[in-house]
């Protein structure tokens, strides 16, 4: 049995689009708006005015993004693990995990 899928309009670039989620209308309308406002900008900031190829710059774009919150989060949780394993020996053995 599926979860109940959310059908949302979006438009991008002034095409609508039904888009069928799991996710919160409100998230998919959130993402909608910044992949348009990516393309936007891509077409705004470059010499580029094939609406495709800014969608593909703008695709770039969203993915380096994505990895670099990708690596900030490793990063976050090496820390984390650090400061547990440097903590854990000053709490009551029965506190104690890992």
């Amino acid at each position: 049995m599926s979860a109940k899928k959310n059908v949302v309009k979006v438009a991008i670039l002034g095409d609508e689009y039904s888009i069928r989620s799991d996710a919160t209308p409100e998230h998919t309308k959130a993402v909608a708006e910044h992949v348009d406002k990516t393309i936007k900008g891509v077409l705004q900031s470059t010499n580029v005015v094939e609406q495709h190829k800014a969608a593909i710059l703008a695709a770039l774009q969203i993915t380096d993004e994505l990895f670099q919150a990708r690596e900030a989060s490793y990063t976050a949780v090496g820390s984390m693990q650090k400061l547990s394993d440097e903590i854990r020996p000053w709490l009551p053995p029965s506190k104690r995990r890992g």
